[in-house]
């Protein structure tokens, strides 16, 4: 795919994800016209014999100079929150096609091998990956040695521990990590090509294929 249909790609999928708005200003508009009548109502209808003092008077325009202060503050962060929003759509339309890592301990074993990865959260002196069938049985162990903390990928070229070549099709794994005897934290991530963006009440989710819907932020690597 040439770059410049996967940036067509990228903008139908981001103008897809955001329609257009109405300006905010109009509301912080509306707030200070509902304000002022009801504050000249208030003056038209005053009692003539004890009629509105500079201080009430004065109390009343600070209150619409800070209510009007506070509409378009809460303006500006709306402009900033929608800014930020389109970013983020911009971003995630732009991984379609891409492969990544994300939490989940599946294997999908084609031609080529498969991939997958782990999440330390500190230096292991040793770790080691567990792969299993369908059935829940070992079909191989690979030793990957001392690991720094951070993620990693791994590839695993679809032999068993016995030398004969697996089936292709979903497996499963496990990462055990360890410093000295002590168990390490260790997360394992699932590789996955992006396959759509969508845009929900939770906002925005990557759909990776067979692996299911995850947020922008549970993306761990791209590829």
């Amino acid at each position: 795919m040439t770059t410049t249909a996967v940036s067509s790609q990228a903008e139908q999928i981001y103008a897809s994800l955001n329609p257009s708005r109405e300006k905010s200003q109009s509301v912080v508009n509306e707030a200070e016209n509902r304000f002022l009548t009801l504050l000249t109502t208030q003056l038209k209808n005053q009692d003539p014999l004890n009629p509105l003092d500079n201080a009430q008077l004065t109390s009343q325009l600070a209150q619409i100079s800070t209510v009007n202060g506070i509409e378009k503050l809460n303006a500006t962060l709306q402009t900033l929150l929608a800014g930020l929003q389109e970013s983020q759509a911009m971003e995630a339309a732009a991984l379609v096609n891409h492969g990544v890592l994300v939490p989940g301990s599946s294997l999908s074993l084609g031609e080529q091998g498969a991939i997958g990865g782990f999440e330390l959260t500190a230096p292991a002196d040793d770790v080691t990956v567990t792969i299993k069938d369908g059935n829940g049985l070992v079909v191989r162990t690979l030793s990957l040695g001392a690991q720094d903390a951070g993620i990693a990928p791994f590839v695993w070229d679809g032999k068993t521990d016995s030398g004969a070549q697996a089936a292709a099709g979903n497996y499963s794994f496990n990462v055990m990590a360890k410093n000295g005897t002590t168990t390490a934290p260790a997360t394992a991530l699932a590789y996955g090509l992006v396959q759509g963006v969508m845009r929900g009440s939770n906002g925005l989710t990557l759909d990776v294929g067979p692996h299911g819907e995850f947020a922008f932020n549970d993306v761990k690597q791209i590829f």
